[in-house]
């Protein structure tokens, strides 16, 4: 299975692409796109229009993005709110199914701590996986895709 996490922002938006063969995660791409500063729609565009070329390119099965919260500042959300659901659209125009997942269960699931900061998640992913970037924003996006593989494989409540 290939997977897409974003972790999407208005000035960076991290992505990271995982396949998972035969229960072995391995690190296709990982980046940060940094849109240009200024005007909103612009930034938005970039960061929409560099998501769709990293779908067209590795053709991910589903992409993996942070929940909404609640944040202290109400412009940042909404910005915040505008970069995802570009993300989220980049997405569904190419059928790729989105899941969403608490930053808590991400950082618990990955670094084996729903309180873990970012670089306790990134040095995580390092026991995990090779090449991990050392942007954060980026090494965020990873981690969302490692915990989505995470949750497939896991055995659902229920079921035997």
């Amino acid at each position: 299975m290939r997977v897409l996490g974003i972790d999407p922002g208005s000035a960076c938006t991290g992505y990271g692409v995982l396949q998972s063969e035969s229960g072995r995660c391995r690190l296709i791409e990982a980046g940060v796109i940094r849109a240009p500063r200024g005007d909103l729609g612009r930034r938005l565009q970039c960061v929409y229009e560099r998501l769709q070329t990293v779908i067209a390119e590795h053709r991910p099965e589903a992409a993996a993005l942070e929940e909404v919260f609640a944040a202290r500042n109400a412009r940042s959300a909404l910005v915040l709110g505008h970069a995802r659901g570009v993300a989220l659209l980049a997405a569904r125009l190419a059928d790729v199914p989105v899941f969403a997942y608490a930053a808590r269960t991400v950082k618990k699931t990955v670094a084996g701590s729903g309180a873990a900061d970012k670089r306790a998640v990134q040095r995580a992913l390092r026991l995990q996986l090779q090449d991990v970037p050392e942007q954060l924003d980026a090494s965020d996006a990873v981690a969302l895709a490692l915990c989505h593989l995470a949750w497939c494989r896991a055995p659902r409540r229920g079921q035997r």
